[in-house]
């Protein structure tokens, strides 16, 4: 008698690119006919976060599921440790899958104190994402974070990595020849490849992000000041700098030619701009990019993280990160040549096409999720459902 493969997903903030990456997989995994289930924190309590929350969980066979955790480390991993561990127990879960620092740390505690079906515990994979990196800084903090994830490694059957970037970065840190580990790349969804509407009143650059210094906004204004007056921008998102990025546009004098418009959907801010700048000093497989490539935006982006993988074979130009005056003879050039800017834009988006999927990404983690299976139970695996069509050696290409 077959069994279809349980699945639960576990975040922390279900916002960004981390919630749109589990999101995907979770809706994709139960379109091939599995058991899926997510925790995620109690504490987002926002509107737009609220529905979408509520729109994925009506997707979900084994629910979506809430407690509070905590940002830092505190007596409320203890509790969102046993809860996961209980989810495990109660919902005869196969597979464990924690996304992020925080998620990655109760999937695999938690997991590993689960009794699972026939008194198995369910097997444990951990994505790092982004944020993760940011630790790797050589800091107090950042050793005693590396450490963590150094000693997780013994409760981990598996580690999906965003980006080779992001695998190298850990690997410079931490020893993965002992835990199983690939590199499995964000995919879209068919609908992010419908081409963005621009808007009559667009402006010749356009920023979506949030707005903190790792995100490179005070070296977008930077440029700005450089160019000619009648070039404009609009910079759409939230964050902790955004009263500093503000200051800084008023000292610079750029007045009515930055416009600041809060948070908003990624799709209806590419309409806004001509042409996406994304000035980050760090990275690792950014959606933003992705999700502009797609929808055949003109990009002009840094040379950090993951961004290198998804511009690669093609002609779009990347720029040093934290280089104004790089930044800003980019910015002009592509302006200047619109036409030219669109047509690399269109190439881009071939290769996107037919490297970023999210079928493309689910299949490869179920065939990793499969592995790790057949490697702890060799004969029973069989027994296990891995969604329709079954999956084969060539899965995932």
């Amino acid at each position: 008698m077959t069994q279809t493969l349980r699945i639960l997903h576990i975040l922390r903030a279900p916002v960004g690119g981390l919630f749109r990456h589990v999101r995907d997989l979770a809706l994709e995994q139960v379109k091939w006919g599995l058991e899926v289930g997510v925790l995620v924190d109690a504490n987002s309590a926002d509107g737009l976060t609220a529905e979408r929350l509520s729109a994925l969980a009506s997707h979900l066979p084994l629910g979506l599921h809430s407690i509070p955790m905590g940002r830092a480390p505190g007596v409320s991993d203890l509790k969102c440790i046993r809860e996961t561990r209980r989810l495990a127990q109660e919902l005869g879960i196969d597979v464990v899958h924690g996304h992020g620092a925080k998620g990655g740390l109760y999937a695999r505690v938690g997991g590993s104190l689960a009794s699972g079906k026939a008194g198995s515990r369910p097997l444990r994979f951990y994505t790092p994402h982004g944020g993760s990196l940011h630790y790797f800084d050589g800091s107090i903090k950042g050793n005693v974070y590396v450490s963590a994830e150094a000693a997780l490694t013994r409760l981990t059957d598996g580690i999906i990595f965003e980006s080779a970037f992001a695998r190298g970065r850990f690997e410079g840190s931490i020893r993965l020849a002992e835990v199983a580990n690939r590199v499995i790349a964000n995919g879209l969804s068919p609908a992010d490849f419908e081409l963005r509407r621009l808007n009559e009143s667009a402006a010749a650059f356009v920023f979506v992000g949030e707005l903190r210094h790792l995100k490179g906004v005070d070296v977008l204004l930077d440029a700005l000041a450089q160019l000619p007056a009648q070039m404009r921008a609009v910079i759409v998102g939230d964050g902790p700098d955004a009263a500093q990025f503000k200051a800084q546009a008023h000292r610079l004098g750029l007045g009515a030619r930055v416009m600041f418009r809060g948070a908003m959907p990624a799709r209806d801010a590419f309409g806004l701009g001509n042409i996406l700048v994304m000035p980050s000093r760090a990275e690792s497989l950014p959606y933003i990019a992705l999700e502009a490539a797609a929808a055949g935006v003109p990009l002009i982006a840094t040379q950090v993280g993951g961004v290198p993988e998804i511009v690669a074979d093609s002609d779009t130009r990347l720029v040093p990160a934290g280089d104004a005056r790089a930044l800003a003879c980019a910015m002009a050039l592509a302006s200047d040549d619109l036409a030219a800017a669109t047509a690399r834009a269109d190439r881009l988006r071939e290769l996107v096409q037919n490297r970023f999927t999210t079928e493309r990404m689910m299949r490869s983690v179920l065939e990793f999720y499969r592995d790790g299976l057949l490697t702890r139970r060799a004969g029973p695996a069989a027994d296990t459902t891995f969604g329709k069509p079954v999956l084969d050696s060539d899965s995932g290409r």
